[in-house]
């Protein structure tokens, strides 16, 4: 009994966290919804497919809602993370295709290793170094981008308004000390189905 009112609870604040999350954009705090190139509509069902997903892997392990990071654009959900096992893997991007209105699944979950301090330490200012990277490129707008590192691999998810910029993105990723691969997962404005006036 107890442990599904835990369970309830979990999924209401989930749920009641969309009309927040649906204000902000997909990538946080601190970005309108007027610089978003989606559609207003098409952010809130993102938002609400986000949520829906997180609600349902908290339900299948509570230890999910912090080794794992959900981004939904366009309908397209990218996943990454670390699991003990790669049949957690195997289920998590089952339980992703199985969200309702989904087009596409990226999993870049990766296996549990020890913690290294020193490589944690090293992600984070690669992170740091590209985000500031874009945010002084006039070029580049800054923020529709997500950006996430682990061992030495930047993911990089977005919406670039051009082709141009999309490449601008992914330089500035390949030109920081010591980045071994960039995956960018990175939509062009006009490859998203609906988008602003």
């Amino acid at each position: 009994m107890k442990s599904k009112t835990i369970n309830i609870i979990i999924i209401f604040l989930f749920l009641c966290s969309c009309v927040g999350t649906a204000s902000q954009g997909v990538f946080g705090t601190g970005v309108s919804v007027a610089l978003d190139p989606r559609s207003v509509g098409t952010q809130i069902d993102d938002s609400i497919m986000q949520k829906n997903l997180g609600a349902r892997l908290a339900l299948k392990e509570k230890s999910y809602l912090l080794s794992l990071k959900i981004k939904v654009l366009d309908g397209r959900i990218f996943i990454t993370g670390k699991v003990d096992d790669p049949e957690e893997k195997l289920q998590i991007t089952k339980l992703a295709w199985e969200t309702n209105g989904v087009r596409s699944v990226k999993n870049d979950i990766r296996i549990k290793e020890e913690f290294n301090f020193k490589q944690s330490a090293k992600d984070l200012l690669i992170t740091s170094q590209l985000r500031t990277a874009i945010i002084f490129n006039k070029e580049i707008k800054a923020t529709n981008y997500q950006i996430d590192t682990y061992k030495k691999r930047i993911y990089i998810y977005g919406i670039a308004l051009t082709s141009e910029e999309r490449k601008k993105v992914i330089n500035e990723a390949k030109e920081i000390l010591d980045v071994e691969d960039v995956i960018a997962s990175i939509l062009l404005v006009e490859d998203l189905r609906i988008q602003k006036d």
